[in-house]
């Protein structure tokens, strides 16, 4: 018997039998093709698009782009400083209809000076607030920082600038204090604060003994904080070209940067616009300034910490850092970053910069007393924080937070003075209802970002 298959011819292979069938009926011949050359996984493929997010093609699109992004955004809870930008100006109207005089020069630049102090203390409560925790001790941080000062240079005979160096760095040591304790002990950062507020300020009074108040020397460096001005209009002017340069080359050098790497970037157009509108604030300030006693030194320095302290934030590793961990301890802490050291170095920042804000008070006040760093100038600096856009619940916020938070509280008080209604009972409602307006966007913003899936 034959071992030959049905239509399969003698030395015919197996392959060659089973297309023969399929060739006699007429049906199409199927060729078994050459095994293809290994490929690398990893490497795309010629013709592979590569996906990119539509958000980001949105400056391609020109102003419709711009316009459907905004939609977006407000649609999904992401305000960032509108509502409060919005409600600037609208205080501003109301104070300038009803006084007639709140925009002129000399009450602008007033009310420059007086943002200088609350507002240092409150940049460093947005770094708490970034972690998602709170500093209540700030306010006597700055109390004792001024005492101990005052008193080292007035009544021990120590070299002023001297005083004022040992005086910030012990505000920055207390800091650090308040942050060991909440990173490394774990007690909350609420209860740590809390009692740095009582034992801070019971220290300031022991530290002042029987003076009530201190006067700062005359034409020392406290006295000068506050009361020296750059009189020449170069400075002015000069100060505010840097800022327009500096601003222009960050936004051409971001740019060249995206578009070495093919990435979606600002047009050149876009670029010129948004330093055409930084340059007509500096150089509307600076002749606003101009037409009173010149560039203030405390204004300069204000704005230099809000200007570095936005840099750290938002162009380091650390910043980063801060902000991961005011996101998820756990996964920042996964992810590598020594969650104990941004903790203690953020708390340590927050008391610095409260020691500052309080030497600048008292060179406003003049003196240094019992009294400085009470009252209410912990909740002012919190309200301002908040106000200004930084969320309580940590992870979103910037230092031009308390520029523009404390700007809208001293533009309260200051028109409530001028309009005749400077009580401190008035005040305190209003500021209380403003903060209460600001808690509750936030609070709905975070609600509609996690609807849309962006939280």
């Amino acid at each position: 018997m034959s071992d030959t298959q049905p239509g399969k011819q003698p030395g015919q292979s197996p392959e060659a039998a089973a297309q023969a069938p399929a060739e006699a009926e007429g049906t199409t011949k199927t060729t078994v093709p050459a095994p293809a050359e290994p490929v690398d996984a990893g490497a795309p493929a010629a013709d592979a698009l590569t996906p990119v997010d539509p958000r980001l093609l949105v400056r391609e699109q020109g102003f419709a782009g711009y316009l459907t992004d905004f939609k977006r955004r407000i649609k999904g809870g992401e305000l960032g400083s509108i509502p409060v930008l919005v409600g600037l100006v609208v205080i501003w109207a109301i104070f300038e209809t009803t006084t007639g005089r709140f925009l002129d020069p000399s009450n602008l630049t007033n009310i420059a000076q007086y943002i200088v102090g609350p507002g240092l203390i409150a940049t460093g409560i947005v770094f708490v607030l970034l972690l998602g925790e709170i500093d209540l001790s700030v306010g006597s941080v700055a109390g004792l920082t001024a005492a101990l000062t005052s008193v080292l240079a007035v009544k021990q005979d120590l070299n002023e600038g001297l005083a004022v160096l040992l005086g910030l760095l012990a505000a920055g040591a207390i800091g650090a204090l308040h942050g060991f304790f909440f990173a490394r002990i774990g007690v909350p950062a609420f209860v740590v604060t809390l009692a740095g507020f009582l034992g801070w300020s019971g220290l300031q009074l022991y530290v002042m003994g029987n003076t009530l108040s201190i006067n700062n020397i005359s034409g020392g460096v406290v006295q000068g904080l506050n009361n020296t001005y750059f009189s020449d209009i170069a400075a002015a002017y000069g100060l505010a070209l840097v800022a327009v340069a500096a601003h222009l080359g960050s936004q051409l050098l971001d740019r060249k940067r995206r578009r070495a790497v093919d990435l979606p970037h600002r047009p050149l157009s876009e670029v010129l616009l948004r330093s055409g509108v930084v340059a007509v604030l500096a150089f509307a300030t600076a002749w606003m300034l101009n037409q009173e006693s010149g560039l203030p030194l405390g204004l300069t320095v204000f704005v230099g910490v809000v200007v570095l302290a936005a840099f750290v934030l938002k162009r380091t590793s650390y910043g980063r850092q801060v902000f991961a961990v005011g996101g998820g301890v756990e996964a920042a802490r996964r992810a590598g970053i020594n969650v104990v050291w941004v903790r203690i170095s953020v708390f340590t920042i927050s008391g610095f910069l409260g020691g500052l804000g309080g030497l600048f008070i008292a060179s406003q006040a003049g003196v240094a007393d019992s009294n400085l760093g009470g009252g209410d100038t912990l909740m002012l600096a919190i309200a301002a924080a908040v106000i200004g856009g930084t969320s309580l619940f940590g992870g979103r916020g910037t230092p031009w937070s308390a520029l523009i938070g404390i700007l809208v509280i001293q533009s309260i008080m200051t028109g409530l003075y001028m309009s005749g209604s400077s009580s401190d009972a008035v005040q305190s409602m209003i500021t209380g209802v403003v903060l209460l307006a600001a808690v509750v966007i936030d609070s709905v913003s975070r609600r509609t970002q996690k609807t849309a899936g962006r939280a």
